[in-house]
């Protein structure tokens, strides 16, 4: 990835699994022990770590505003991120602690394919306002509380032109390590935001100026393209995946729309959903 930013790093052998310089890579399956879980006031309590998974998503973590403090990795994948990870002897550097694909295995548990994680603690979360400063096309998500959704509407939201994602009610979190990693890190790149005072904090986004449109299998609304042919610039609301948008949420909206189905199909799963509204102002 030429012209991509670069970091400095460490170069730290580890030989033992047991070491504790490696524990925030540690047990990364666990329900109770994942470093990537919040932390929760009164209750469950994690690291609240951001979790970089493979070559790619280690390179955006880099470029991205979750600044890493680690890295564990094969000596193949270190050579991979050559562009990216700059070794160096400063001993202030970011360390890389490198190890063999047995020893990783050990620390993470289980054997991770793609041989390099990197990981950062979580920044302060935007604020709404920071999120959809300068935006025009925004995702706007109720109810989705499926990670690989949530991580497949952050690419689509980076390669189709949405600017920022807001989260409503309901919704998983998006710095889970299994969002970040099929989200190709795009998670760690599109600003997002979260709406605590749902729905109505709509008037917020209306206020400046969004149409608000919600995405719904009802054959009596306006097709896409026609409820949003005037608009100049949109939030598009998606629900989740079977009951969709609740109804608080679309009386709240400035209109509704459906995208044209064939074969008796009554809707789409909701990232693919997503991924048409947000072609559909793209093309434009």
């Amino acid at each position: 990835m030429s012209g991509s930013p670069s970091l400095p790093v460490r170069i730290v052998d580890i030989d033992d699994a047991a070491d504790d310089r490696v524990d925030d890579f540690r047990d990364l399956n666990s329900v109770d022990r994942r470093p990537d879980l919040p932390v929760l006031p009164g209750g469950r309590v994690g690291k609240g770590l951001v979790i970089a998974e493979g070559v790619l998503v280690a390179r955006r973590m880099v470029a991205s505003r979750f600044a890493p403090h680690a890295f564990l990795g094969v000596d193949r994948r270190l050579g991979e991120l050559s562009d990216t990870l700059i070794p160096t002897d400063d001993p202030a550097a970011v360390p890389f602690f490198r190890a063999d694909a047995d020893v990783m295995a050990q620390i993470v548990g289980f054997h991770l394919n793609r041989g390099v994680l990197g990981v950062a603690r979580r920044p302060a979360e935007l604020t709404v306002a920071q999120a959809v400063d300068g935006a025009s096309v925004l995702a706007v998500l109720e109810g989705v509380n499926d990670h690989e959704n949530i991580g497949s509407i952050f690419r689509n939201a980076a390669g189709l032109g949405v600017d920022a994602v807001l989260f409503g009610a309901g919704c998983a979190d998006p710095l889970y390590r299994r969002c970040v990693r099929v989200s190709m890190g795009h998670a760690l790149l599109v600003p997002f935001a979260k709406l605590p005072q749902w729905p109505a904090e709509l008037d917020l986004l209306a206020e400046r100026g969004f149409t608000t449109v919600s995405l719904t299998p009802d054959p009596g609304v306006p097709l896409l393209a026609e409820a949003v042919a005037d608009a100049a610039r949109v939030a598009f609301l998606v629900g989740a995946e079977g009951p969709g948008l609740t109804a608080a949420a679309m009386r709240s909206s400035h209109v509704r729309a459906r995208i044209p189905m064939s074969r008796g199909t009554d809707s789409l799963n909701v990232a693919t959903a997503a991924a048409i509204a947000f072609y559909e102002l793209a093309r434009r």
